[in-house]
């Protein structure tokens, strides 16, 4: 996992929330179109840092999550 310090430029980031996340302000988004990370942030701040994931990782994440390994949740 890095920070967005890393030089990745995030400037034109196409920011999304999953359809999942409702409407209770507790989200977090990604952004698309970066081939080799995934990077995260809080939706409550912007503005704030955003971390990037290996793109395997973050796939291996969403997989478990639709899976239900963490839980309740789970598509």
């Amino acid at each position: 996992m890095h920070t967005d310090r890393d030089n990745t430029d995030l400037s034109r980031a196409a920011w999304r929330k999953s359809s999942f996340s409702g409407c209770q302000g507790n989200c977090v988004e990604v952004a698309d179109g970066f081939s080799t990370a995934v990077p995260v942030r809080d939706s409550k701040d912007p503005d704030g840092p955003a971390l990037l994931f290996p793109a395997g990782a973050w796939a291996a994440f969403v997989a478990g999550v639709k899976a239900g390994e963490f839980g309740a949740g789970g598509a």
